[in-house]
């Protein structure tokens, strides 16, 4: 895969069409399937939430989850590490957190006279940043070298983390009061913004028996009925394997034409970047595969529109005040740019 100069997101080269799939793909598309329906154990529906953080994880990115407390947010992303056999930490974002609580620091040994690293929670495969908006903008942006080039520096020494690494951050979406909304530059490092919602009625009279019994989610996966699919060292292997599925070019066409619409609709004031071009093809390729097909469609595309640019989009303050919102404007996005054939 290439990179652009602007830094954005690589872009998935072109696989001729035409062509069996490759034992690669096959062993992804068996690889997802099989985690799909592990971390369904524990999550009780919430099918497009993992489906949406599969995709994060398989496309090496990050994803912001955005729901009330309460909704599993925490569980969904302990059960995924356990899933796919990699390390989990979680910090609290409070206003009192520091950069170094994160990172970690260098520690006198007075008995050796030297400094010692002790390693924050950033090092780790997946990261639980908790309400993320709820510490100043100092500290928000210790995760962003760690986000974008997967190292932390410390006092000068640059450490590696591990190729699996991925922040998955949480905001509460109703509540702000001595909050710090992160700033756009800080939101575009998310390949996906998700809104975990309340489960549905019938969900939740079977989430509420199990709460009687032994069998409630926490209690499933403490008891170990919850299996790895993968150990952590090879996710990066499925991440490579997923480049063999086909992209046609009408259709980076069409991805590119929607990015590109963004920017001269009249309701947004500030359209996508280049960045959000190579997470709607990387996402829609990681959708496929989750689907079945060793293919992208323009199906895919379509669905992954909303969770791409929801986040990086900024509405005309005029059309905020008559009501019009975000999925609105990508509604009539999807309208204005003809589908491929």
């Amino acid at each position: 895969m290439e990179e652009d100069s602007t830094g954005a997101n690589p872009i998935p080269q072109q696989v001729p069409s035409g062509e069996p799939p490759t034992r690669e793909v096959a062993l992804v598309k068996d690889t997802l399937a099989k985690a799909r329906a592990e971390v369904g154990k524990v999550i009780i529906g919430q099918h497009d939430v993992i489906d949406h953080c599969l995709i994060a994880i398989f496309t090496g990115n990050h994803i912001l989850l955005e729901g009330v407390p309460g909704v599993a947010k925490t569980l969904l992303v302990r059960t995924l590490a356990k899933v796919l056999g990699t390390d989990f930490s979680r910090i609290q974002f409070t206003p009192d957190l520091m950069p170094s609580d994160i990172t970690g620091t260098n520690i006198f040994n007075m008995a050796e006279s030297s400094f010692h690293l002790v390693k924050g929670p950033v090092f780790t495969s997946f990261l639980l940043a908790d309400e993320i908006n709820r510490a100043p903008a100092k500290t928000q942006s210790a995760l962003l070298q760690a986000m974008q080039e997967r190292v932390v520096t410390i006092d000068g020494v640059t450490h590696q983390l591990p190729a699996s690494f991925t922040v998955f951050a949480t905001q509460n979406p109703i509540e702000y009061e001595g909050t710090y909304p992160l700033p756009e530059a800080q939101k575009d490092r998310f390949l996906l913004r998700v809104e975990v919602d309340y489960p549905s009625d019938d969900e939740e009279k079977l989430l509420a028996r199990q709460w009687l019994g032994n069998n409630a989610p926490e209690k499933i996966l403490e008891a170990d009925e919850v299996k790895p699919v993968l150990n952590g060292g090879e996710i990066a292997g499925m991440q490579r394997a997923l480049q063999a599925l086909t992209v046609k070019e009408e259709l980076i066409d069409y991805v590119v034409e929607l990015i590109r619409k963004t920017r001269e609709m009249d309701a947004i004031e500030v359209g996508a970047g280049p960045r959000a071009t190579g997470a709607l093809l990387l996402s829609s390729r990681a959708h496929a595969a989750i689907q079945g097909r060793d293919f992208v469609t323009p199906d895919d595309i379509r669905a992954m529109v909303y969770p791409v640019l929801s986040h990086r989009l900024v509405l005309r303050p005029e059309y905020e005040i008559e009501g019009v919102t975000i999925r609105e404007a990508i509604s009539k996005l999807l309208e204005a740019v003809a589908v491929p054939r």
